[in-house]
């Protein structure tokens, strides 16, 4: 599927929805879920397609894997955070779907922390041992 027809399935996704949040806007909103969630799935094809890429250049660089899938895996909480807390908004809990970034952001970090302490540990090999005693 190419690119034309999820922007026209959005379209008329958010037409629909439009057209049917005054009427019905329960059922409104499970248009904007399911239009979602399609995108998402097809759009993880192609997400697949990167991932190879990624762990092939972080082969080829000689680069740990564990932290060639920390950096996926935070890339993931970013997406995954970002659509959760749109379909918050959408929902019209915008102070939940802050919570909701927050969140995501604390995980993204959590996850951040060996490759930080790992350049920490580079930059500090670079630094000669004379300054890298405190007088």
């Amino acid at each position: 599927m190419d690119i034309v027809q999820i922007v026209l399935i959005s379209m008329v996704a958010s037409l629909l929805y439009i057209i049917l949040k005054d009427i019905q806007p329960t059922f409104a909103f499970l248009i904007l879920l399911l239009t979602s969630i399609f995108i998402i799935l097809v759009v993880i094809r192609q997400i697949q397609a990167i991932i190879l890429l990624l762990q092939t250049l972080g082969e080829r660089a000689s680069v740990d894997s564990t932290y060639i899938h920390t950096i996926l895996k935070i890339i993931g909480i970013a997406y995954v955070t970002e659509l959760g807390a749109n379909i918050t908004k959408d929902a019209g809990l915008a102070s939940v779907a802050s919570k909701l970034e927050l969140a995501g952001k604390i995980f993204i970090l959590l996850l951040a922390i060996p490759i930080i302490t790992a350049v920490i540990d580079v930059v500090i090999q670079f630094i000669p041992a004379s300054t890298n005693q405190i007088p």
